[in-house]
């Protein structure tokens, strides 16, 4: 029988969380991770903030790609770069 590794610290989670949306944690490491979210209101909490955090900015840069929007975004640019300094 292995030893069995020790549970997993609120940092130490908060530290892995990059490679667990990446799903670049071993069997054991992610079985770990998932026991803490299990039993851990506040990383279960951090961790659907993380999720809502991805998806929003997915969808952002998607948004991006549109035509009408990034047409928009180009405008501003332009405008940004070629105010005058006194404006500010």
């Amino acid at each position: 029988m292995s030893p069995r590794a020790p549970e997993l610290t609120c940092q130490e989670l908060v530290e892995l969380v990059t490679d667990y949306f990446e799903d670049a944690l071993g069997a054991a490491e992610r079985a770990r991770f998932e026991a803490h979210v299990a039993g851990c209101p506040g990383c279960d909490a951090y961790l659907g903030q993380m999720r809502t955090t991805l998806e929003v900015v997915g969808a952002t840069a998607a948004l991006e790609t549109q035509p009408e929007v990034s047409a928009l975004l180009e405008a501003f640019r332009d405008w940004k770069l070629n105010r005058s300094p006194d404006a500010a």
